[in-house]
């Protein structure tokens, strides 16, 4: 007897609202403004305003996720890897994920402002509009380079975290920002290579020539070598020990090492490999950083 196929979730509101908000994102650019914050002040750290520095970041990217479900519905119901989403499938309303989205960004981008100051909430607030805005509103579905600028708004969350430490943008964070920058290229359009035919069919147009995966390969590589100048310039600032700098540049050029084969075969399974490098790569440096701020409390590494 053939074994029966295992039964749907039965729909649940808590557990789509928390699919609005990707928390796998939210998680990540909250641990990137926690590397902004441990790098620019790596010794004495104020738990409190660490704490509520996670609390409105984790709010107002919740928030930003929402209202990219909200604005991006038509093409999430187009394309196979997001049709099974809450408001595509019609389990929240489109009206829903909007007040939900408007009502988290709000929150954060208020609470920042109220409890830690005006340059983080700004810094929360430029991210998410980059990404609600720039990004999903304007360039998504008009140019090819629209992750290029759509960059930035990952790079906010570490110039969240240095405002909310120091008050100000510190250099190394300046850097730190420059290198999730340059990390959303290659993230996205290693994803963008593997699933060329459902970007396509959804209209659209990611990576520089969605038309020619040869082409699109060889800007996969490009970009992720261009992980490497930062990864050195952390070390420049004299903010990194000596130790996490050596890290930081093996984790980018192993990043190149795994894009490499992309420059002679654009295959789907090598587009793969780069896309499932670069999350982990991310969080890496992330881990790194944190751990950096332990060293220099230390001592240790400190002699360049």
């Amino acid at each position: 007897m053939p074994a029966s196929r295992p039964e749907r979730e039965p729909p649940s509101l808590s557990r789509d609202l928390v699919t609005l908000t990707k928390p796998g994102i939210t998680a990540l650019i909250v641990l990137v403004a926690v590397a902004g914050y441990f790098l620019a002040r790596p010794t004495s750290p104020d738990l409190v305003r660490l704490g509520l520095l996670v609390v409105s970041g984790a709010l107002a990217s919740a928030g930003a996720a929402a209202l990219n479900h909200y604005l991006d519905r038509d093409v999430d119901a187009a394309m196979r890897r997001t049709r099974g989403r809450p408001v595509p499938e019609a389990r929240v309303s489109p009206t829903g994920s909007l007040v939900f989205g408007l009502a988290l960004f709000a929150v954060g981008v208020a609470l920042a402002a109220v409890t830690l100051n005006l340059l983080t909430s700004a810094s929360i607030l430029l991210g998410g509009l980059t990404y609600v805005v720039v990004y999903t509103l304007w360039l998504k579905r008009r140019s090819s380079w629209n992750i290029v600028v759509g960059g930035f708004a990952g790079s906010a969350p570490a110039l969240a975290g240095s405002a909310a430490a120091v008050g100000s943008w510190t250099p190394a964070v300046l850097v730190l920002a420059l290198l999730v920058f340059l990390w959303t290229p290659p993230h996205f359009w290693s994803l963008a290579l593997l699933l060329r035919r459902d970007y396509a069919a959804a209209g659209l147009p990611m990576l520089p020539r969605m038309d020619d995966p040869g082409f699109s390969g060889k800007v996969v590589v490009v970009s992720a070598s261009l992980l490497v100048p930062p990864s050195l310039g952390l070390a420049a600032t004299g903010a990194v020990a000596w130790p996490v700098s050596a890290v930081l540049v093996a984790l980018a050029v192993a990043f190149v090492g795994v894009t490499l084969p992309l420059w002679r075969e654009p295959s789907s399974k090598r587009a793969r490999r780069g896309f499932l490098y670069s999350g982990p790569y991310l969080l890496a440096v992330v881990v790194v950083l944190v751990l950096n701020a332990w060293l220099l409390s230390r001592g240790v590494g400190t002699g360049w």
